[in-house]
């Protein structure tokens, strides 16, 4: 779609998808510099994760949530995701999913 057919109106027509709305990683990427710069390196991390998220397929990335809600996954299923991400070029997610897997054990909140 070009930027004259993204419009409003297309919209409540019906005629944006999910993939007219998708923002690109380089955006993202920039939105973290500026996050950085603002002195917010949280946002700005949030920002590089959702670049690597960006370029997973929508399916993907929900069944990644669904993984990391309390109670839904193993330790190993949870390992097997990290390896996944990681092998996907996603290493600050496949992080995230690591630190979750170590929080979960400790308190006990794997499957």
């Amino acid at each position: 779609m070009t930027d004259a057919e993204f419009t409003v109106e297309a919209a409540l027509d019906g005629n944006l998808g999910l993939s007219d709305l998708r923002m690109k990683p380089a955006t993202l990427a920039h939105q973290a510099v500026v996050a950085e710069e603002g002195g917010n390196p949280q946002l700005a991390e949030n920002f590089l994760r959702a670049a690597e998220l960006a370029l997973i397929d929508d399916e993907d990335v929900m069944q990644l949530y669904e993984a990391l809600r309390p109670h839904r996954s193993t330790a190993q299923e949870l390992e097997a995701l990290r390896v996944s991400l990681e092998a996907r070029g996603a290493a600050r997610c496949a992080e995230l999913v690591r630190q979750a897997a170590d929080v979960y054990a400790r308190r006990g909140l794997l499957r």
